[in-house]
């Protein structure tokens, strides 16, 4: 399997070493910022192939000195090709993910933070040809370490799914499914309960 996952964003980290330049407890209160995650996975065996790609710009709002708000819109695509090269599965996801971040300093420029998401989807299925939608909450901590004044790290883990999903098809009855932690569910389709995450964010 061949993956690349970029995770681009803007973090708190600069509130610290504001907050003790400036003199001042604002921080990052009343700043936009601006976060990104893509990722293309592509699988194959023999001839058989899966590929799946997600693009999902994030946009938010300090609204106080600690506190975050945003709000992530994109799309997941995949696609599954058997042997003889037929097309097996081909879906398109619609995503919306608002979330909200709290963060803590432990030390120099390390932060501890916790994160509440509450990822949406609406996606077809074209070969099936249904129709599908989710909610779910999620709550992931993590950690961010500030590099320099333009770059941090981030590291998050899933401690707590929860959410529905419904597959809707033009023939036949409706399933919903609900899980909770069995049945994480999330905007990136493929984190697991506890899976850690690492991306690097960009200060401006």
């Amino acid at each position: 399997m061949k993956k690349i996952l970029l995770i681009a964003g803007f973090a708190l980290f600069g509130f610290s070493a504001n907050a003790q330049e400036e003199g001042t407890s604002k921080g990052l209160q009343g700043t936009f910022w601006v976060a990104g995650q893509v990722s293309f996975d592509s699988s194959k065996t023999g001839t058989s192939k899966t590929d799946s790609n997600m693009i999902l710009p994030i946009v938010g709002y300090f609204i106080a000195p600690s506190t975050t708000i945003g709000i992530g819109v994109g799309s997941i695509s995949s696609k599954d090709v058997n042997v003889l090269g037929v097309t097996t599965a081909q879906s398109s996801t619609f995503v919306v993910k608002p979330l909200v971040r709290k963060y803590w300093n432990i030390t120099g420029g390390l932060f501890f933070y916790g994160q509440v998401a509450a990822p949406i989807t609406f996606g077809k299925e074209k070969i099936a040809d249904s129709k599908t939608s989710s909610f779910a909450l999620e709550v992931a901590p993590g950690f961010d370490y500030i590099i320099n004044k333009w770059m941090t790290v981030e590291t998050s883990f899933a401690i707590l799914n929860v959410g529905s999903s419904t597959s809707t098809p033009k023939v036949g009855d409706k399933t919903t499914n609900f899980g909770f932690n069995a049945n994480p569910m999330n905007s990136v389709a493929d984190r697991q309960l506890g899976n850690l995450q690492v991306g690097v964010k960009f200060l401006f």
